[in-house]
C-alpha cells in the first residue's frame, strides 16, 4: 500500500461524499485541481476506489424489512462453495454475502418489501438452493448504523 496523507483525506473525502467536484475534493485535501485529479484516477485505476453509487434509503424504496441469514451446508468442498457463491450472488435481494467460518457457512444481508416477500425467498429460492442443511434468519428491528465509511487510521504514516 502506497497511500501518502493525500491519498488517504481523498479517500477519506470521497466515502463521505463521492459527488465533490473535483475543484471542491480538492479544496479539502489541501491540493490543486489538476494534482487531485491525477491522484484520484490513480486510486481508481489501482482498485482503492472500486465504484460510485448512491445510497438509497431502503425503506422509502419500499425495502422495509432486512435480514441477516446465516446459511449452513450439508457437504464443504471447492465446488459447492463456488456454487452457493454463485447462487447468493445472482439474487437480487441478496445486497451483500460472505464465506464465514462458525456456526454457518455463509452469511447475507437480504433486503425484501416485507415478511411475506421473506417467506416467498426462503421457500422459493433459499431452501432450494443445494445442500443446504439449515437457515436462520436474524430480522432487523431498527438499523443502527449502516453503510459506514471504512476505517483509515490504520494507514497512518508511522
Amino acid at each position: 500500500m502506497n497511500l501518502d496523507a493525500l491519498d488517504r483525506k481523498i479517500l477519506a473525502a470521497l466515502q463521505q461524499d463521492a459527488r465533490l467536484s473535483n475543484v471542491d475534493l480538492a479544496e479539502k485535501v489541501g491540493l490543486s485541481p489538476s494534482p487531485c485529479l491525477r491522484r484520484v484516477k490513480r486510486l481508481e485505476d489501482e482498485g482503492y476506489i472500486r465504484s460510485y453509487r448512491a445510497v438509497l434509503d431502503r425503506r422509502k424504496v419500499g425495502l422495509g424489512l432486512t435480514v441477516y441469514v446465516d446459511i449452513k451446508v450439508e457437504k464443504h468442498s471447492a465446488e459447492n462453495a463456488a456454487s452457493h457463491q454463485r447462487m447468493l450472488e445472482a439474487l437480487p435481494e441478496v445486497v451483500s454475502a460472505h464465506m464465514v467460518s462458525g456456526e454457518a457457512d455463509f452469511f447475507a444481508e437480504v433486503v425484501v418489501p416485507d415478511l411475506a416477500a421473506y417467506e416467498e425467498l426462503l421457500t422459493q429460492r433459499l431452501l432450494s438452493l443445494p445442500m443446504v442443511k439449515d437457515i436462520r434468519s436474524n430480522f432487523v428491528i431498527r438499523p443502527i448504523k449502516t453503510d459506514g465509511a471504512l476505517p483509515l487510521d490504520h494507514l497512518s504514516e508511522g
